[in-house]
């Protein structure tokens, strides 16, 4: 069977009817309002799925609720066992995955084929963190003992977004599970079934009812009943910055705790100095993977003016020779944009870069007679700070170059942007390397490389991209409780009143 032919035989499971949703462990159909999910690459409808009344809402949560107690306690080394088989069954299932990434998302094959594998490697890592998830710190002083531990929250919730559903979802799920919280999922509207699937894959591998609920739904409506659902404990969004500020709104009046991973203008800084070669690759490689869907993507360029000239028309040769196609064709490196809204926005940037008197100098529209939302990988030459391509998150395979003189002039363009997720450095001067990553104003900074993730290490980012960090031992202390516990030893004098 050929991957497209994968994909639809997994969704026509789902499509008979409109996608409704998991509570306690089985299939709900659901009776809110249904809304259309598209193909990105021909625009098509796909299938329709349900918003979630209140009332479904407040089951899965009360599902949640009533599981809690039973997986807080369940010893980690079963809560282990169980994540594991997830990963196991994500990776017999890894191509399926991947069909229907590329059909819903519009993703290409080529990184859809390894995202499903990333996902079973996230239960992997938290399943085997579970057995130390509540350990703590000793904490000793003159006079007693501190010692710390770790419980669970409680039931949260979880809002991912839609460029790569499968992977971001299980980033989110796997350490919440592993940590012994339970879970409502909302996925992302525009691109639900992956979700589904890995919430049916968690239930065949023994994860008990209740413990992991997902729910359809678009974000004015379920999104905000889940947030302000009093007992929802914690909120891990992935989204938009302005999302991301409507959900602490929200989750305000029942002091939810919040992580968020929001937008980013993230840049990449190459200097004179650079592998130039390796740094073309890895600017290409960051803002036109993933259809430029992608937070951490290198959306801004900002070269040495002494090589500006020759890296930009480089830059451009390359970009005009992306192939855009087929997800499904293993050739293809650039897809359709997600949905029509969001081609819209898109487009709607080539008029505003020119206005601002950006020069094009690749792609700049629509792919001509294109079924679906394709539209040309695209560079914006000889930008300035005050333009709009410069300043604002268009999430697309749109790359704005802006020229910097010297150090000093590459950190103050860097930073002069309201996000701070991730920068990228080229030089081959260590020292330099040191200073500039230092002053960047990002949660994350990788020298001589493009993003390459080590899941120990802490992922989030500054300013309007995010509060908190994801990865390793900081998932835990999201997701987790800390409670110091001091042993007096005896040998300290209790005040004495009244006597």
């Amino acid at each position: 069977m050929d991957k497209r032919s994968l994909a639809l035989a997994q969704i026509s499971a789902y499509s008979s009817a409109p996608l409704g949703h998991f509570i306690a462990g089985v299939p709900v159909a659901g009776q809110g309002e249904a809304f259309d999910v598209f193909e990105p690459a021909t625009g098509a409808v796909l299938g329709q799925a349900r918003d979630a009344t209140q009332q479904e809402l407040d089951a899965a949560v009360a599902a949640a609720k009533e599981a809690f107690p039973a997986w807080a306690a369940t010893p980690a080394n079963e809560r282990r066992k169980i994540l594991n088989r997830v990963a196991d069954l994500i990776v017999a299932r890894a191509d399926e995955i991947a069909a229907v990434e590329c059909l819903d998302a519009g993703q290409a094959w080529r990184f859809m084929s390894k995202a499903a594998i990333r996902g079973a490697d996230n239960f992997r890592f938290f399943a085997d963190r579970a057995p130390s998830a509540a350990d703590g710190q000793a904490l000793p002083s003159a006079n007693h003992l501190n010692y710390t531990t770790r419980s669970p929250i409680g039931p949260v919730a979880v809002i991912t977004p839609w460029n790569t559903p499968f992977m971001l979802s299980t980033w989110k799920i796997a350490p919440a599970l592993a940590a012994g919280c339970t879970v409502v999922h909302k996925p992302a509207e525009w691109s639900p079934y992956s979700a589904r699937m890995l919430v049916e894959i968690a239930h065949e591998a023994g994860l008990p009812a209740g413990v992991f609920n997902a729910v359809n739904g678009l974000g004015e409506t379920t999104g905000k009943r889940l947030t302000e659902h009093p007992d929802i404990k914690a909120i891990a969004f992935v989204g938009e910055s302005r999302t991301g500020s409507a959900i602490m709104k929200q989750g305000a009046d029942t002091l939810k705790r919040v992580h968020f991973e929001l937008g980013g203008k993230n840049p990449v800084i190459v200097f004179d100095d650079a592998d130039l070669d390796a740094a073309l690759d890895a600017a290409i490689f960051m803002i036109y993977s993933l259809n430029g869907q992608r937070c951490t993507s290198s959306s801004r360029l900002l070269v040495q003016s002494s090589i500006y000239d020759a890296f930009i028309a480089k830059a451009a040769e390359r970009v005009k020779k992306l192939k855009v196609g087929d997800p499904f064709d293993p050739a293809t490196e650039v897809g359709p944009l997600i949905h029509r809204r969001h081609f819209e926005k898109v487009s709607s940037y080539m008029g505003i870069a020119t206005e601002d008197g950006a020069r094009i100098a690749a792609g700049g529209a629509p792919v001509a007679g294109a079924e679906g939302y394709f539209f040309q990988p695209t560079l914006f030459a000889d930008a300035t700070q005050s333009m709009r391509v410069a300043q604002e998150e268009i999430f697309g395979p749109v790359l704005t170059a802006i020229p910097f003189e010297d150090e000093a002039d590459a950190i103050a363009k860097a930073n002069d942007v309201e996000y701070g997720l991730a920068g990228y450095l080229w030089t081959r001067d260590v020292g330099r390397a040191l200073r500039v990553s230092e002053a960047l104003e990002a949660g994350m900074v990788w020298v001589n490389s493009e993003n390459v993730r080590h899941l120990p290490t802490p992922f989030g980012g500054v300013k309007a991209s995010g509060i908190g960090r994801d990865g390793g031992d900081w998932s835990f202390d999201f997701y987790m409780e800390t409670k110091n516990v001091a042993l007096a030893k005896g040998t300290h004098k209790v005040p004495r009143l009244g006597v």
